[in-house]
């Protein structure tokens, strides 16, 4: 008997386990930063913004293979929040930005949960499991601070 192309999606689809695996880890991270008012994607845009430096909106979503949508909406929150300035901007909108020190500071601060959730991924995925993930985002050109 042959598997119906639904059983083939729902039993092989690799892009639906990547996105579990990813909404699973997503809720940890958020969870566990929620207490600071801030979410993983947030955490990581300061981060990215503290390790590139001064830089574009269109940049940061080159670093974090982010929409500019994504980008702009989440910079707009942080700058709003003092975490992130605007050093220039013209009629098309923002066009650099750089941490401040209230968003170091803020990065400083979740480093605690930001370690515990980071542990709980590291126990959920398994040895085997973060050495692949770091191995694919390599493979692909993730490269932190590029």
């Amino acid at each position: 008997m042959s598997t119906s192309s639904i059983d083939e999606i729902v039993g092989d689809c690799l892009a639906v386990r990547v996105r579990l695996i990813g909404r699973a880890l997503t809720s940890l991270y958020d969870g566990a930063l929620g207490g600071h008012g801030v979410t993983i994607a947030q955490v990581n845009l300061l981060a990215a913004l503290g390790k590139v430096g001064l830089c574009t909106p269109s940049k940061l979503g080159d670093v974090l293979q982010l929409e500019r949508s994504t980008v702009s909406r989440n910079l707009n929150l942080l700058v709003n929040r003092g975490w992130i300035e605007v050093l220039s901007s013209d009629a098309k909108g923002i066009r650099e930005v750089a941490l401040t020190r209230a968003g170091r500071a803020k990065i400083e601060s979740v480093m605690p949960e930001w370690r515990e959730a980071q542990r709980q991924a590291a126990r959920l995925l398994g040895v085997a499991g973060v050495s692949a993930v770091q191995d694919i985002a390599s493979g692909m050109g993730y490269a932190p601070g590029a």
